[in-house]
């Protein structure tokens, strides 16, 4: 399956650095939308311990092409974590209007 539509999911720590995230996305058209949800209890496991924290999910819509070589360094270049969660999720369908629309507003190199 070819995917050109992608779901992206990024933990953020706080509404300030979500919202720095979105901003660059949005800037860089890397990204066509970002939802930001509030609060998101996070359980992982880091550095051999389970741990507890209370963050903000972003929700980001976007195309496949620019995820590893555009998005996943632009998060990063902002990211307070050593390893950010950045997955990518495939669009399998969507109305044609919408992903039409995210085609129209992210970068096309």
């Amino acid at each position: 399956m070819n995917v050109e539509y992608i779901i992206v999911l990024i933990t953020c720590p706080n509404k300030e650095v979500s919202e720095e995230v979105a901003n660059a996305l949005l800037d860089q058209k890397l990204a066509a939308c970002v939802n930001m949800m509030t609060p998101v209890t996070s359980l992982y496991t880091w550095e051999g311990e389970i741990n507890r924290d209370e963050e903000m999910l972003l929700i980001v819509k976007s195309r496949a092409d620019l995820f590893e070589k555009d998005l996943i360094p632009a998060v990063k270049a902002i990211h307070p974590y050593d390893v950010p969660e950045i997955i990518a999720l495939p669009i399998i369908m969507g109305s044609e209007d919408y992903l039409g629309w995210i085609k129209d507003v992210t970068r096309q190199d």
